[in-house]
This record gives structure tokens, sequence and C-alpha cells, in this order.
């Protein structure tokens, strides 16, 4: 029994929590966490923390936004009550994706202008650069008044010099009178039309550097270092999770990040449950799965095939759309797709049915460690190629379970019990991240 430790679960995953708290043989946390009329969010600590190491249970999952501030306010109750240190335990960690959020790399729009929908405008929409160079414009614009007006008292200037110099000789015409130059005070700029077009400061659109190919957008907000720092802020001393859709998004914390791996899970089910496992070929779904994909290949003595997928997006309603390309034999073998997450799982069932149309796979399987399953995706699981789906309860499966006969679920409350664990003893956890 671990001693001066409390556990206490979220209202995202209670059974994860429970489970934890059964292999640690401690009773859980008592904590009574509602939510008042008006929306806001209400958490009661009943179990003294003072002094003693509090782990939080709250994994990214269902209601995200209220789970999330749920667990802000946790933590900070936990601080305020005196915690000696307070540890965020996130099975599946919630805007994780927004580190690399979608992007249009071909620099096509998402949306055509004046497609008859109502909104001329598109997803590549950006404020323009200030450069050097400017350009005519249109001519009912205040800038275009103002310029012209400059001219004009640059034309008066230089007939003045004209009209005041004799001749060839160079000598001054003392007859000659300088003209008198109308003082007409200039319009003053409206900074709201340097907000609503980009040329109004005198600078268009082909001197900005073009950004198409380059992964930038200035409208889209990338959410990891604002909740990296929300829950450095509440009062997070350390942070436990699993599988990170990027495993770089632990650069956003100042504090420990332990990411444990969903892997050596996989990886034991792929030799008790496939015979003959050593002939089938590991397949990651995209390009950016293949480390993952290629490490398990590699633990297992198995071949590897990828699947090549380019976006070309013309419009938000496509921008799941694209084409897949199978690189590998696996004609007449049984194929696993395996990657970190099933969101509306629209990547795997059209992986699964590429590997058996196109590439003759005898069976395909998918591993995925955190299978949220949103939208209509177990509908499309159900529908698919797919012979099954394995997955963790990173996030809560019984529903899920129920509505698909070809979902299994594998227990992660061991892993994470051990991690507290020896988290809280100040012991090394490089032994979760072995494949044995």
């Amino acid at each position: 029994m671990v001693r001066n430790i409390v556990v206490l679960g979220g209202s995202s995953h209670p059974d994860l929590a429970y489970s934890i708290c059964q292999q640690l043989g401690i009773p859980n946390g008592r904590i009574t966490l509602s939510k008042f009329a008006v929306g806001e969010t209400r958490v009661e600590i009943q179990d003294s923390v003072r002094g003693k190491d509090v782990f939080v249970i709250q994994s990214g999952c269902g209601r995200v936004n209220d789970h999330f501030i749920e667990l802000l306010i946790t933590i900070s109750a936990c601080k305020t009550a005196s915690a000696r240190r307070v540890t965020a335990v996130l099975p599946h960690f919630p805007y994780s994706r927004q580190s690399d959020i979608p992007y249009n790399k071909t620099g096509a729009p998402l949306a055509k202008p004046g497609s008859g929908s109502g909104k001329d405008f598109t997803f590549e929409s950006r404020p323009v650069t200030p450069g050097p160079h400017s350009q005519p414009h249109d001519p009912i614009s205040h800038n275009s008044l103002e310029r012209e007006l400059n001219r004009l008292n640059i034309q008066q200037n230089h007939d003045v010099n004209v009209n005041g110099i004799a001749g060839t000789n160079g000598r001054a015409n003392p007859k000659s009178q300088p003209a008198t130059i109308p003082s007409t005070p200039l319009p003053r700029h409206n900074t709201s039309d340097a907000l609503t077009n980009g040329r109004s400061l005198g600078f268009n659109n082909e001197w900005a550097p073009n950004r198409a190919n380059t992964g930038y957008k200035q409208w889209v907000a990338q959410a990891g270092t604002l909740v990296a720092e929300l829950l450095t802020c509440a009062g997070a001393d350390h942070i436990i999770t699993m599988d990170l859709h990027d495993p770089q998004y632990q650069g956003f914390f100042d504090i420990p990040v332990d990411n444990l791996y969903g892997r050596p899970l996989l990886q034991r089910w792929i030799k008790h449950n496939i015979p003959d496992y050593q002939n089938a070929v590991i397949v990651s779904p995209d390009a950016g799965g293949a480390k993952r994909a290629t490490a398990i290949a590699d633990a297992l003595g198995m071949e590897f095939a990828l699947i090549h997928k380019e976006r070309r997006p013309t419009k938000i309603t496509e921008r799941q759309n694209a084409t897949m390309m199978l690189v590998g034999e696996i004609r007449g073998k049984v194929a696993i797709l395996v990657d970190d997450m099933a969101d509306t799982s629209n990547t795997i069932t059209r992986a699964a049915k590429l590997l058996k149309n196109k590439g003759g796979a005898t069976k395909v399987y998918a591993l995925v460690t955190h299978g949220v399953f949103s939208g209509d995706a177990i509908d499309r699981i159900n529908a698919s190629a797919l012979d099954m789906v394995i997955c963790t309860n990173s996030v809560p499966q019984e529903e899920h379970r129920r509505r698909c006969p070809k979902l299994l679920v594998l227990p992660v409350h061991e892993v994470f019990a051990e991690a507290i664990r020896r988290v809280h003893h100040g012991e090394s956890i490089s032994v979760l991240f072995s494949s044995s």
C-alpha cells in the first residue's frame, strides 16, 4: 500500500481512476464535482491533502473544455489546500493535435471566392505585410486622394523653381515672384481602412512574401502553448500522459512531462493473438506515424509498409479527402494498421479498404492508443473492411463497445498505476518504456 498519496479522479473517466486506485491499494480520494445553475464548475475536495502527493486523473474526452476547466480548478484547489505536489495525469492529452493544425499545404484556397455561398473569404486570408513599393489603387480611397495631393504639391514646387530661374545663364530673374502654394490640409488616415483593406497603407500583396507552402497561418490559433501555460499557472508540478500526438509538445512545458508509451501493450497483443505474427506486415496509415510503426516492426522483426496520403483540399467540406497509395507488399498477408489516435476513423477505414481491395491483404487489424471515435466513427468502422479495432481505455469505451462488435479494449490502468507509484517514490520510470 502506498502512503501519503491522494488520487483524485475527474468526471471524464471515473472508472479508470477507480482501477488505478485499486491497483495501488488505496481508496479513491473524495471529491465533489458539480455545476452551478449558470454552468460554472464547482470543485470541493473532501479529503485533507496538506503535505501530500496529489495525482489528479482527467482524460481529454467527451466535453473536453468542461473537463479541462474542471482539471484546472481541481489543481488550484489542491495547491490552495497546501498539497506538497500536484501531478496532472492525462491519459489522453486535450488539444495535443492543435500543434499541427490542418492547413492548406498546396496553396489552393479551401473555399472558392464568389462560389454563391454568400461568403467571399477563404481560409488563406491573411493581413498584408507592408512593403516599400506602392501600386495604383482604388481612386476613391483616402490614401489615393492623399497621394494625388502630394503629387500636385510636388508639381507646384517644381513650377516655382523653374519660373524663378532665368534662361540659360543661371542668373535669377528679379521680376519673377515665387508662386504661392495653397496650404490644403491632407485628410487624416483612417485606421479602420488599414484593417479592412491591406492596400490602404500604400503596399500590395505582391511585395508580401509568399507563405502558401510554409504552413504558417495568422488567423488560426494554436492552443498548445496556451494549454501548457494554463496547467502550469493552475499549479501543476508534473504531467503524466500517454502517446502524445506530437512528442515535441513536451517542449511547451516548463515542468517535467512523462510521455508514456502504449506501444508495449500493442506489441504484447500482437505476439499473443496473431498466429505467425512475424509474417504479418505493420502498416502506417500516413507518413506522420511511420516512426511509430517502424518501432513496432523492428521490435517484433516484422515487415513494414506505408500508405502515402496526399491531401489536396479545395473546400472546407473536402478537407479530409486525400489520394492514398500503398508503398510495400502485403498481398496474402495480415496487415496491422498502427496509429496513435482514431478520432473520426476516416483514415483507418480508408486505409483498410485500400489494403484489402488493392493490396490483397487477408485480414486488416487497426491498433490505436486513443480510441476517441467521435461523430459517426463507430458506424464507419462497422461498415468498413476492418476485421478488428484494438484500442486502450485511455478514454471511456463502454458505449463504443456496446455499439461496435469489432472493438477490443486493452486496459492501461496498470501502466498508469506503476507510473504514479514510481513518481511518488522518486524511482525511474524508464522501465515503462520497454517493450517486454
